[in-house]
């Protein structure tokens, strides 16, 4: 599969998947590898309290577990692809509820996403406010 289209489809119907078996802790990464590259890269922006870079598969799990830490729920809304190639493009419209304070955010998320031999290499997640969503974590 090296259609950026059909890996990032596939991907997201697949992370939808792993979310609804239980996610982080409970489901089974191995659905969501094969779209990923052994040394992918995740890079969140470091104000963030799941901030810095996340190195291969196992980095990936570890983020998702951060992530279900911190985020009571965290739903996916509509997706536009932006730009399709070996650098796809990714909007995608967030509603959240943090643990902590029990606060919801709705947010866009702008996703940069490179993709080499037909799995996702690298990602660059880039939020509106990234001040508002640590605020709204902040025990």
């Amino acid at each position: 599969m090296t259609d950026p289209a059909a890996v990032l489809n596939g991907m997201y119907r697949a992370e939808a998947e792993y979310f609804v078996a239980g996610g982080p802790g409970s489901a089974s990464f191995a659905p969501l590898a094969p779209y990923f590259a052994e040394d992918v890269v995740l890079h969140q922006a470091d104000g963030l309290p799941f901030g810095g870079d996340w190195h291969g598969h196992a980095g990936l799990e570890k983020f998702f577990l951060e992530m279900s830490r911190i985020w009571e729920s965290f739903e996916i809304g509509e997706q536009e692809f932006l730009a399709l190639g070996a650098t796809s493009v990714v909007r995608t419209q967030v509603r959240a509820r943090t643990r902590t304070t029990g606060r919801e955010l709705e947010f866009p998320i702008l996703q940069a996403l490179r993709i080499e031999d037909g799995r996702i290499a690298e990602v660059h997640p880039f939020y509106w406010d990234t001040a508002a969503i640590a605020s709204a974590c902040a025990e």
